[in-house]
């Protein structure tokens, strides 16, 4: 197996009687895209200021291609930053912005030159080079700072929420375009943010943060589908969560009461008739039709709308069953949303009933550290300044 591109063994971060972050153990392979996905003040971006030599954790290691950094200045540690921010230097062309930190590494004119241009080539800027940063868009900007990052051929690509400051469609972009050009260049990159979409699209692996700890560390695939606990289940998508009863089967073949009725799970844990759980099921895997269903469909119910949210390409329903709890349920739109006050039959494949412990994990961490600040750029040396300063 080859070796991990970044460790955390144990760390742990305390600002005096507030943890930050509780005790995080893993590994980013190389070449790796991953992603911290968490709400503010979740333990995220500390981890990321741990990583970057910005923050010193109160314990554990932190292992950069195999050697201990906790005591390395982050100028030594080979690290392409990009924040929120992107702190361009007004006053220097593309071409000079990109090529400083090469130049503070007294790289040969030839080197600067071949390099530069091949950095700004990945990032589509090549017909830009002589500009000011005045003259550019934000997702230009952008662009520029992200090549910034890579010119130098770090060993790691820090990427601190760099798509909040544009709009909508500019982000789904520039998200894009971010996922390319890792792809292109292999570099392992760590990425904050707290959009969920993001994180989906973008990532290798996920690990979703909430009050300091990961709670899940796997493929979107599996952090969406299969989430380990209610805090993933919310945070990720759209659940419906319900505390529920097992009232028998076995795994694989689970029947619960929650919600004002049975539900029928294809869990492959195991638990005891009688246990208290939490049942989960996504707004997004209902499937709905104003005509009956076969009667044979498990967990299928008849329900009248009672509101509807038109989503362009989806619709967001909160209907009534005959008997149970409210439910959303949200599913595609042709042309027009069903109207409120229709009746339909929803149902949802046993796979797609999620069960797990009834415990919930819902504070957050009573401060995060503060978001990589104007004032961190006072720590930095001069290269380090040229790959991106302190955001918001």
């Amino acid at each position: 197996m080859s070796e991990a591109a970044v460790e955390l063994r144990g760390i742990h971060k305390r600002y005096g009687d507030v943890v930050a972050v509780e005790t995080i153990d893993m590994a980013v392979q190389s070449g790796e895209f991953l992603t911290f996905l968490g709400p503010s003040g979740c333990g995220k971006t500390t981890t990321l200021r741990m990583i970057a030599g910005l923050e010193s954790p109160s314990a554990g290691d932190i292992l950069i291609k195999g050697r201990r950094v906790n005591d390395v200045p982050i100028h030594k540690r080979n690290l392409g930053i990009v924040f929120q921010n992107y702190a361009l230097f007004p006053h220097r062309s593309v071409y000079d912005n990109v090529a400083f930190g090469l130049r503070y590494r007294k790289c040969s004119k030839d080197e600067i030159r071949t390099r530069v241009r091949e950095a700004l080539r990945l990032v589509q800027l090549e017909a830009m080079e002589e500009r000011y940063p005045a003259a550019l868009s934000g997702g230009q900007q952008q662009r520029v700072a992200l090549a910034r990052a890579i010119v130098i051929n770090p060993d790691l690509l820090l990427l601190d929420e760099p798509l909040s400051a544009l709009d909508a469609n500019l982000r789904e972009d520039m998200r894009l375009e971010l996922k390319r050009i890792q792809r292109e260049t292999a570099i392992t990159t760590l990425f904050i943010t707290h959009d969920q979409s993001e994180a989906l699209a973008m990532s290798d692996r996920i690990a979703v943060m909430s009050n300091g700890r990961v709670e899940q560390l796997d493929t979107p695939q599996v952090v969406y589908n299969r989430p380990t606990s209610r805090f993933c289940a919310n945070f990720l998508g759209n659940a419906n969560v319900m505390g529920g009863r097992v009232v028998g089967g076995e795994p694989g073949a689970w029947r619960v009461d929650a919600g004002g009725r049975e539900w029928l799970s294809a869990s492959t844990d195991t638990w005891r008739q009688g246990e208290s759980v939490a049942v989960i099921v996504r707004a997004e895997h209902f499937q709905l039709d104003v005509s009956s269903v076969d009667g044979e469909v498990g967990n299928a119910l008849q329900a009248r709308i009672e509101t509807v949210d038109y989503l362009g390409m989806s619709a967001r329903y909160i209907i009534r069953p005959e008997q149970g709890e409210t439910l959303e349920l949200i599913h595609g739109v042709h042309h027009q949303p069903l109207q409120a006050g229709t009746w339909v039959r929803v149902w949802m494949p046993a796979d797609d009933v999620i069960l797990l412990p009834p415990g919930d994990v819902t504070a957050l961490a009573p401060n995060d550290a503060a978001r990589l600040s104007p004032e961190d750029a006072t720590r930095l040396p001069p290269e380090d300044a040229a790959v991106g300063k302190g955001a918001s």
